[in-house]
């Protein structure tokens, strides 16, 4: 699935984010953010920001089951546009991004691993298990704690969550 974006250049209006203070603005713009996707049927998968000054970059990342679509980011634009001005996270001017994460992006949330159970997934570790770095096998349960996956017809591995540094679905093309 292609990622889609959309930009936006804005400048803030001089209100101030709830609680705003030492918390991140990536943190604080979640709080914003994610009840709006929701009333969109829309998941928040994650804020960036990066960059410094007016070139400053605030990076949507959405998601929805069954997948995101160019209407679904050009819709969450719209509406996130405005609610980030009042918000105000930066004394100058930035731009917004909405986009789909991706197929091949790294699990970060359980519900990243509840998805893609009963589908191949590449699990990297943190430590070698049987001498192997990168496991790569289909997902057949997952948990706070545990993962486990059938690697082959007859063998299954079930591994703690902290021992996995990053995990993602194989795309096939």
């Amino acid at each position: 699935m292609p990622t889609f974006l959309f930009g936006y250049m804005s400048k803030g209006n001089g209100l101030s984010i709830p609680g705003n203070g030492p918390q991140p603005v990536a943190d604080r713009l979640r709080e914003v953010i994610s009840p709006i996707l929701w009333t969109l049927g829309l998941e928040l998968v994650d804020v960036l920001c990066v960059g410094q000054g007016p070139r400053s970059i605030v990076r949507v990342l959405i998601d929805k089951s069954g997948g995101v679509s160019i209407a679904d980011c050009e819709q969450a634009h719209k509406i996130l546009g405005p609610a980030i001005d009042v918000a105000d996270p930066f004394p100058h001017a930035y731009t917004l991004e909405v986009s789909s994460p991706g197929l091949d992006r790294p699990f970060k949330r359980p519900q990243d691993y509840q998805r893609a159970i009963g589908k191949e997934v590449s699990l990297k570790l943190r430590q070698p298990l049987e001498g192997q770095w990168r496991i790569t096998g289909q997902l057949m349960q997952a948990d706070e704690q545990v993962v486990v996956l059938a690697v082959a017809a007859t063998r299954t591995v079930r591994l703690s969550r902290d021992l996995i540094a990053e995990a993602k679905l194989v795309v096939k093309i």
